[in-house]
C-alpha cells in the first residue's frame, strides 16, 4: 500500500517498487547486489554505492583514504565512519592521516 505521494515504479529487471523521491535506484536490486560478508556489508546501500563509485572494494583500499576525503562522497555520512572504522582496526588498518 502506497502513500498519496510515493509513485509505482519498475526497473530494468521488472521490480515494482513505490518511491517517493526522484531516486532511481531500485530496492530489490540494491538488496540482491548487497555483499553477505566484508566491510561492505556492514553498511547501508548509499554508503557502500558511494564506496563502490570510488572504485572502494575492499578493506585495503579504504586505508587509502583520510576519514575526511570518505566523507565527501555523495551517499556517505557521519554514521557510516565507525563501522568504517571497526572494519579497519580488525584488519590492523586505519584511516590515512590527512
Amino acid at each position: 500500500m502506497a502513500s498519496a505521494n510515493k509513485t509505482l515504479r519498475t526497473c530494468r529487471k521488472g521490480h515494482q517498487f513505490y518511491k517517493s523521491s526522484d531516486c532511481p535506484t531500485c530496492p530489490i536490486c540494491e538488496q540482491e547486489r548487497k555483499p553477505e560478508s566484508g566491510f561492505l556489508a556492514t553498511l547501508v546501500n548509499p554508503a557502500r554505492r558511494a564506496l563502490e563509485n570510488q572504485g572502494i572494494t575492499t578493506i585495503e583500499e579504504l586505508s587509502n583514504y583520510s576519514e575526511k576525503e570518505i566523507l565527501t562522497f555523495h551517499g556517505m555520512g557521519p554514521a557510516s565512519l565507525p563501522k568504517l572504522r571497526t572494519a579497519l582496526e580488525t584488519s590492523g588498518l586505519s584511516f590515512r592521516e590527512k
